[in-house]
């Protein structure tokens, strides 16, 4: 892969992968679909096993949801094929329910693969993204970006503000 990655340093060391690829807007009806296009997404950017990261997401969710609540959720797995946690962002034109904490109909994903062996690596990612999804003012800057490029710049500027 000759792209340029972006590793987004976060604050307790952890190095997370995003390609500007990786981040989309689509128009999807339910639960099913987000992960479908998630699990398609890390294929399609990341050279993945689509079918093994669906499988990954769906066990987890089948643990409980993802949702994180205030419209976010984070679906994740691990993957032996991913060296360091791997991420894709994906805004919906319209919420779907997520079984969310709060039940806020959600309309962000923050789709997490990392290493299979990664425990404490893979919770460090976790805890960064939560971080960044308590910030009321990048979610709604989020949802309002009307293009994946402009997605891209905040997240990565938001990340590397917050590693500085």
């Amino acid at each position: 892969m000759g792209e340029l990655v972006r590793d987004l340093d976060f604050v307790m060391d952890v190095n997370i992968t995003m390609l500007p690829e990786a981040v989309f807007i689509d128009r999807l009806e339910n639960k099913q679909q987000v992960l479908t296009q998630i699990s398609k997404q890390f294929a399609e950017v990341y050279d993945l096993d689509a079918a093994e990261v669906l499988d990954g997401l769906e066990q987890r969710e089948a643990l409980g949801s993802t949702g994180f609540g205030r419209g976010a959720a984070i679906p994740h797995c691990r993957n032996a094929s991913v060296r360091r946690p791997t991420l894709v962002l994906l805004k919906l034109e319209q919420a779907v329910d997520f079984s969310a904490a709060d039940a806020v109909p959600v309309s962000l994903f923050f789709g997490l693969v990392s290493p299979e062996n990664a425990g404490a690596t893979h919770l460090h990612a976790l805890a960064a993204i939560s971080r960044f999804m308590r910030d009321d003012t990048m979610i709604q800057a989020l949802n309002e970006a009307s293009d994946p490029e402009a997605m891209f710049a905040m997240l990565t500027n938001q990340f590397l503000r917050d590693a500085a």
